[in-house]
């Protein structure tokens, strides 16, 4: 039976992705493209996360080894990819990425398989303010909630439990209203209150000195002030998880850096050597448009809409012989 059951899981997983990534589309007028495993070292396109992260390295043979790396995300590729596929504002792309983490902390809700729905937009300049960043994030949150109630429509058990609306905090409101509270402790507290939450202005310092998340310098604008006079035009889509008893977070988008912004945050961080990369000397010369993007777990999204209680019930990755036979223990029975 237990063979059956994991075939039932599979096909409400591709149920799931299949109907997410439908609306998505529509929602943001986004068109489906290929995307690459891996890019070549030493161009800044890859995705440095929080700037201490290893990728999987090899060299290529037949370009003389020059070293290739898998990505960690596509953040900035996309970007790129805007400007080749002559992209015009309002008009954006959709890519299945698959990356490898081999420094990602095993835990129910990480692995060093990651698998995002990673999309990208071309906006106009005058687009780069928190209020379209808040219309972006509601169309989002809209193809959430058309998902979880087709699922449960599929599915009768699983009940659709997000709130009708998504709520908008900065991380420096969210700091003042817990300020004895850690980060992640703060993100608990809040998403458990309201169900569903967007906190923008990640990446940057507070006023405690210390910044809510990491964000690498050059994707994310997560230094201009926004209108609401806090700093950041990104941030993160968190849900409760009422199966993991914890705030989960979906997303991770923002409106991208301008030249001004990178320029604020190479400096800051002590990055500005990196001003000479291919990617980064494109932008800070004009080459590339102003966009908007962002990373949607696709293993994170079933989870939630499925209701399971580890990653590795919607993924096939790498596990530690004893944390499986754990698990197995609990009735958990991973891909």
């Amino acid at each position: 039976m237990e063979g059956r059951e994991l075939l039932r899981t599979e096909v409400a997983i591709s149920f799931v992705k299949d109907t997410f990534s439908q609306q998505l589309k529509h929602n943001l007028n986004l068109i489906p493209i290929s995307s690459p495993l891996v890019v070549l070292d030493g161009t800044g396109i890859n995705d440095d996360l929080n700037g201490i992260e290893r990728p999987v390295a090899f060299p290529i043979k037949a370009l003389e080894e020059r070293l290739a790396v898998v990505v960690h995300s596509l953040a900035k590729w996309k970007r790129l990819r805007l400007r080749e596929l002559d992209m015009h504002a309002g008009e954006g792309i959709l890519t299945d990425m698959r990356a490898l983490r081999p420094d990602e902390d095993y835990t129910p809700i990480h692995s060093i398989y990651v698998d995002q729905w990673d999309w990208e937009k071309v906006i106009l300049p005058e687009q780069r303010n928190l209020n379209y960043l808040k219309e972006t994030v509601l169309r989002i949150y809209e193809s959430l909630k058309f998902t979880e109630h087709q699922v449960e429509k599929q599915y009768p058990a699983i009940k659709a439990i997000l709130p009708d609306t998504i709520t908008f905090i900065s991380s420096e409101e969210l700091l003042q209203k817990y300020p004895s509270f850690t980060p992640k402790e703060r993100e608990n507290a809040i998403t458990k209150e309201f169900g569903a939450v967007f906190l923008y202005g990640i990446g940057g310092e507070l006023s405690n000195g210390k910044a809510h998340d990491g964000r690498a310098a050059d994707y994310d604008d997560w230094s201009s002030v926004n209108e609401n006079g806090y700093n950041g035009l990104n941030g993160d889509i968190l849900v409760w998880n009422p199966v993991l008893n914890s705030a989960f977070e979906l997303s991770s988008m923002g409106i991208r850096v301008d030249k001004k912004a990178l320029q604020y945050q190479l400096e800051i961080r002590n990055n500005t050597e990196r001003a000479s990369l291919t990617f980064h000397k494109m932008l800070l010369d004009g080459h590339l448009p102003e966009s908007i993007g962002g990373g949607i777990g696709q293993s994170r999204v079933c989870m939630f809409m499925l209701k399971k209680a580890h990653i590795g019930e919607v993924q096939v990755s790498i596990w530690d012989e004893q944390e499986k036979e754990n698990l197995r223990i609990q009735g958990i029975n991973i891909l």
